[in-house]
């Protein structure tokens, strides 16, 4: 191997890297949903670039609302799955679609862009008393 091909190797990897780090383990921003009229636990989520907030956490047993403001027109972000909800949506570029369901079991579930590459985690905690 020439300098050249080294140098091509070790950025190769550093992009690799910089990839994983940004996408899977970067610092993530976490929410509680607030609860407004009706017990419905609402939170406002950004799309551009990855969803912010991209960690919400919400109360078994309480219809939440999400609220998806798409904020660019980049194909990887034109769908919101929560697949373990069976929810798939199509987020309109610069609107606001809101997703509306009623998580029955605790636990940690995943929402993702249609391709899987932007994702998020709805923390889903039982209610005190429960």
């Amino acid at each position: 191997m020439d300098r050249a091909e080294i140098w091509v190797t070790l950025g190769g990897i550093a992009a690799i890297a910089w990839v994983v780090w940004y996408f899977f383990l970067g610092e993530r921003q976490q929410v509680r949903a607030t609860t407004g009229v009706g017990g419905v636990q609402a939170v406002q989520v950004r799309v551009k670039d990855g969803y912010d907030p991209d960690v919400i956490v919400v109360e078994k047993g309480r219809p939440v609302r999400m609220e998806f403001y798409r904020d660019e027109t980049a194909s990887c972000s034109d769908t919101v799955l929560l697949g373990d909800f069976g929810i798939a949506r199509p987020l309109p570029a610069f609107q606001t679609t809101s997703v509306e369901f009623t998580p029955e079991k605790a636990g940690e579930f995943t929402f993702t862009c249609g391709m899987n590459m932007l994702r998020g985690k709805l923390i889903v905690e039982d209610r005190k008393g429960d």
